[in-house]
């Protein structure tokens, strides 16, 4: 059955199970196959295990989303609008600049720790080179907003005299991304190596507040952070 591209509806399939909450099987079935390919990447994931685990057969699983493939482009897709929605709701636009990026990091930082999925899901992701995202709109268009709101938050602080003018919004964003993804997506082995449990709830306080420390000094001028 062909993938059904991401945006569109599927087509009436007379052999499938008609439900009475279409968005509810929709968003029941991306909860267990995002667990499932964040565990078993896109090649180990199976659809039999994540039907198994849903109220769903494997037939209604394809009627909403054509394959594999398509799903699994569908369960990335839902994993980067979570992150996105939870910034529109920020509302940041009424901070003053430094407390609006101080927010957004945080934000950042507790949203990764709390959603590990994404983060593998990230990581399966670029171990194919982007391919799957790279077939996606809808992914693009979410992370447009992503840069608008740090390229907003920045150019009222640059105009307030707070932030050192000539950055990249989109080098901020990386700055961001950066320091709160590895917390997650190396905890397990710079744990291990260091003998430092960087998951533990003081740890991630402190590494919380280190990386709102650093986003601030690479954003804002010297004379700002001596005040």
């Amino acid at each position: 059955m062909a993938a059904v591209k991401p945006g569109q509806k599927p087509k009436k399939d007379r052999g499938a199970t008609r439900v009475q909450d279409p968005d509810g099987t929709r968003r029941n079935i991306l909860e267990i196959a995002s667990k499932e390919f964040a565990l078993n990447g896109l090649s180990g994931a199976r659809i039999d295990e994540i039907a198994a685990q849903t109220r769903f057969s494997k037939r209604m699983i394809y009627y909403y989303f054509g394959d594999k493939e398509g799903l699994y482009l569908h369960a990335l897709e839902n994993a980067y609008r979570q992150v996105r929605e939870g910034e529109a709701r920020l509302d940041i636009e009424g901070l003053p600049p430094v407390a609006a990026l101080t927010r957004l990091v945080e934000f950042t930082f507790d949203h990764h720790h709390l959603h590990e999925e994404f983060i593998r899901m990230v990581m399966i992701e670029n171990i194919h080179h982007g391919v799957y995202l790279e077939q996606s709109d809808v992914i693009r268009e979410l992370n447009v907003t992503a840069i608008d709101h740090i390229a907003r938050v920045y150019a009222r602080g640059v105009e307030d005299g707070k932030f050192r003018p000539g950055l990249d919004p989109v080098e901020l964003h990386w700055q961001v991304s950066a320091l709160c993804f590895f917390n997650v997506s190396n905890r397990a082995t710079f744990s291990k190596i260091f003998g430092r449990d960087i998951g533990a709830p003081d740890q991630l306080e402190r590494l919380k507040r280190n990386t709102v420390d650093m986003v601030l000094r690479f954003a804002s001028k010297a004379e700002v952070l001596g005040e």
